[in-house]
């Protein structure tokens, strides 16, 4: 037979209509959000991870200032391991500014995954790569000048080697806006200027290491057969390669962030729950105490109040995994195509992401249902009827002052019999902020970041010389420049920029001379180093280190850089007493050959970080203030619902006793919006302090330092959107008050 309580259901379910829609909504927007990420997260691993064995990546690659023997070349190989020639030329565009760095054919390692069109075939053809093609809108059959030359896009190619646009290893972020690459034929590519030919070599290991400690360990004796068989200029083994393995452990601290960013959100919808099944519960008291009367059993009743929670989140569920698999997976896999230069991946189905957002969540919604319903149907059928389903058959009331007003005494009494709502309100307030908050700050951060390294700049050019070379130019002034890196740091080992300036430098104002040290500021807020502080450093490919002695702070903020005397800096780098290698200089240097300049530094390289950080992170950011503020409404709707209606009764007594709807609000909605305002305000400069220090966590695994800075009117737009949110929920919280009938007042009566 059918149990009529099933009829109930349907009646249950039109009652509690916008509490459930609240849940439903929730549900489904955690979902689809997270279960789209991670899908697309791990189908776009899965292609990364693939790539290194499809297209042969290399277990590394090193410089030589010049060609390699054959004889350093079987020298090395002897090693175990075979060494393949991966020359790069590198070209200013004269359309747009960007710098090209442009490869020959490769057929046996760090092979090209072809996306759109052809690979080159004849002279002047050229594939790039798709990122920086759609960054400055090139297509196929565009041109690109470069010195001397135009050429003529006919595809756009993932180079397996660089699923990040990193120009050099050491930098803060990679730049796939100002830097790209491209392939030719060999016969091309030989046809090019060599003024910026770079002799770079890729090894693959003939048996690979276990993992990356053998690896290490293998690459630091392989670096020493390398220094003693030619000038080594560069040396990145495969796991230090930030071109390469960026892309990889961004997805992964990615996945482990959106991980615990679902399980705050199951936490904060557990608080939901258990609150909203109490509310229920109290409504239905003298139903359930006829029930249980009747002859009802308490599992049964347990049963019929989890059937209709369960069934919502179950049909949100399913809901939420097809958006997720279609809609959010498609957005996200774009955000993450935005930022890297991935080889075609497929959508793959991903167990792992079904059970995280789906199978876990809804298990603890069923566990928490079940234990709060089975808690509650202890209580006997009569005390039900009677509705005495507190923990005590008599209350005491909080005592207040007779002094206080009476509207004032009556809010009190409404935050006393509401505070597990509140405390609720505040902790979902604080979640929701929090999210918005972060999406806010990090554009005007970067920007703050950005105009400090303008201001900053010492030079608008920095000329880094193969060799040292006079100019006519007597603006520029000569400087030495060497890179050590970290020795025993407690973040990631990083390079170092050395500067020897002169003592009297336009450029750089030295706060120590002698046998002390000027350190940037930069490295003063990431390291904690302060006056009289020795800092140890080392050669990057040898083991002598070196010890410096901090004498005062150079304003430099996003640069690890020590800075002293030229003839300190010879000194210690046993170098002649006027060697030189570099120029600094406001006005351009057009008298020295370009082929005896290593590298030109300016504004565009050292803004960088900010302006790619924005380009691929702008659009994540706007999610984040989306998804906090539509929390924001849902749980400040659901929670401030609640409460109304559980003083329902009260309420309607007010209007008996001849108070009208304004007055009512001011007693019930004015309460709320109190706590609500009080809980915003709180919450702000905690929440301030908080992400201060994930930043700094977060941002310590990177080259560089970037600073925490939070502008008082980003403080001002998350209020502003936070009393917008609640100024709506409270205006339909008005209509709700309202419809609160005059009879209620004589309805469950004690």
């Amino acid at each position: 037979m059918r149990d009529p309580l099933n009829k109930r259901l349907p009646r249950e379910l039109k009652g509690e209509f916008s509490k459930y829609l609240i849940i439903f909504l929730f549900f489904v927007m955690t979902i689809s959000a997270v279960s789209g990420f991670l899908v697309a997260d791990n189908s776009l691993i899965k292609a990364y991870d693939d790539s290194f064995e499809k297209y042969n990546i290399e277990d590394g690659n090193f410089e030589y200032y010049e060609e390699l023997t054959n004889e350093a070349k079987q020298n090395i190989e002897a090693e175990g391991l075979t060494v393949y020639k991966n020359y790069y030329k590198e070209f200013d565009t004269e359309d747009f500014t960007s710098n090209l760095r442009i490869f020959g054919e490769r057929h046996e390692v760090d092979k090209l995954s072809l996306l759109t069109g052809e690979f080159p075939a004849a002279d002047g053809e050229i594939a790039i790569d798709r990122l920086y093609g759609e960054n400055h809108k090139l297509e196929i059959g565009d041109t690109i000048n470069i010195k001397g030359e135009t050429l003529t896009i006919c595809g756009t190619v993932a180079f397996s080697d660089y699923s990040t646009l990193f120009s050099d290893n050491s930098d803060l972020m990679f730049d796939n806006d100002k830097f790209g690459i491209g392939t030719v034929t060999d016969e091309y590519f030989e046809k090019l200027s060599d003024t910026h030919l770079h002799y770079v070599y890729s090894w693959i290991y003939d048996k690979k290491p276990a993992d990356d400690k053998a690896a290490n360990n293998r690459a630091n004796d392989l670096m020493k057969v390398m220094a003693a068989n030619g000038q080594l200029v560069n040396f990145i083994p495969e796991y230090a390669n930030q071109a390469i393995i960026f892309t990889g452990n961004d997805f992964g601290g990615d996945k482990n962030s959106i991980t615990v960013f679902l399980y705050a959100l199951i936490v904060i919808l557990a608080f939901v729950f258990s609150i909203t099944i109490s509310n229920t519960i109290n409504k239905e008291a003298s139903v359930i105490g006829t029930l249980r009367a009747s002859g009802y059993s308490r599992s049964e009743m347990v049963r019929h109040y989890m059937i209709v929670p369960m069934v919502v989140l179950l049909i949100a569920a399913l809901i939420g995994n097809v958006l997720g698999y279609t809609v959010f997976e498609s957005f996200f896999a774009k955000l993450y195509l935005h930022s890297y230069s991935l080889p075609a991946y497929k959508v793959i189905w991903t167990p792992n992401a079904f059970v995280l957002t789906t199978v876990v969540p809804f298990i603890i919604m069923v566990v928490i249902n079940f234990i709060m319903l089975s808690s509650k149907m202890r209580i006997s059928p009569l005390r039900f009827i009677r509705r005495d389903i507190g923990k005590k058959t008599k209350k005491k009331a909080f005592k207040l002052n007779t002094k206080i007003n009476i509207m004032t005494r009556f809010r009190l009494r409404v935050i006393f019999q509401n505070i597990p709502n509140y405390v609720t309100i505040f902790v979902g307030i604080f979640f929701a902020e929090f999210i918005i908050l972060f999406g806010l700050v990090f554009k005007p951060m970067l920007a703050d970041f950005k105009d400090d390294i303008v201001n900053s700049m010492f030079s608008k050019y920095q000329y880094v010389l193969k060799a040292p070379v006079e100019t006519e130019n007597n603006k520029a002034e000569k400087a030495a420049i060497t890179s050590l890196e970290t020795y025993k740091s407690p973040f990631k080992k990083e390079d170092v920029s050395i500067y020897g300036v002169e003592p009297d430098s336009r450029f750089v104002k030295l706060a120590a001379h002698g046998d002390k040290v000027t350190i940037s500021t930069a490295y003063n807020h990431k390291f904690g180093y302060e006056v009289g502080d020795v800092i140890t450093l080392k050669e990057k490919y040898t083991d002598k280190k070196y010890k410096f002695t901090v004498g005062g702070f150079f304003e430099y903020p996003s640069t690890i850089a020590i800075f002293m005397d030229r003839e300190q800096f010879n000194t210690v780098f046993g170098n002649d007493a006027e060697y030189y290698n570099m120029y600094m200089s406001n006005a351009e240097i057009k008298d020295i050959d370009e082929k005896l300049i290593a590298t030109t530094i300016t504004q565009d390289d050292l803004t960088k970080t900010s302006r790619q950080l924005t380009r691929s992170m702008g659009d994540m950011m706007l999610i984040f203030v989306v998804f906090g503020v539509i929390i924001f409404v849902l749980i400040i709707f659901l929670l401030a619902k609640i409460i109304i209606e559980k003083n329902a009764q009260s309420i309607s007594m007010t209007k008996i006793l001849g108070y009208n709807d304004r007055e009512i609000n001011s007693l019930y909605i004015h309460t709320t919006s109190i706590i609500t305002v009080l809980s915003l305000f709180i919450c702000l400069p905690i929440m301030n302090k908080i992400l201060e220090k994930v930043f700094v966590y977060v941002f310590s695994a990177y080259p560089g330092w970037l600073e925490y800075n939070c502008p008082p009117l980003t403080m001002v737009k998350v209020l502003g959107l936070g009393l917008i949110s609640y100024f709506v929920v409270a205006f339909v919280l008005t209509k709700k008050t309202k419809s609160i009938p005059l009879d209620e007042a004589l309805k469950n009566v004690e």
